[in-house]
């Protein structure tokens, strides 16, 4: 028999019991004490029993703590390094921009450098062929008169 069942019992006996007035009952005592008695024997079971319940239910709550804590770590953890990771690309994408930047830069100047130096070149072969050209026409022209004379005297 479980405890309830023996307080259940007890009642009964309270209830079966010879009223008197002012809330006094007269009932049987031996009845009474064998249905203690028998509570007495269920107490310590149940009372184990609700212990063990209580003490796996602080077992229970301290392991999920502990579990609740290691993932709470754990996500602060994975936190820091995806910001880390996201600095890092961030401060990559800075650099590589910047580096694109400082390139097409470059570039702009290089090219500006020898547009430059091909105008420079085409510049004084122009002058140099302009004046040979004029060299080679007077040339021509002072060989254009020297040759008539020449055949003269042949």
């Amino acid at each position: 028999m479980n405890l309830e069942d023996l307080l259940v019992q007890l009642d009964e006996v309270l209830d079966d019991g010879l009223k008197f007035p002012g809330k006094k009952t007269l009932v049987d005592a031996e009845k009474v004490r064998a249905i203690i008695d028998d509570i007495n024997l269920n107490i310590p079971g149940e009372i184990r029993q609700a212990r063990g319940i209580v003490e796996d239910r602080a077992d229970i709550i301290t392991a999920a703590k502990r579990e609740a804590d290691g993932i709470i770590k754990n996500a602060e953890e994975r936190a820091k390094v995806l910001v880390s990771q996201q600095e890092i690309v961030k401060l990559s994408q800075e650099k590589a921009t910047e580096i694109i930047a400082s390139a097409q830069n470059k570039s702009r100047e290089m090219r500006k450098a020898a547009q430059d130096f091909v105008d420079d070149l085409m510049r004084r072969a122009d002058e140099s062929i302009t004046s040979n050209l004029g060299e080679i026409r007077k040339t021509r022209a002072a060989l254009k008169q020297q040759v008539p004379s020449n055949r003269t005297e042949g």
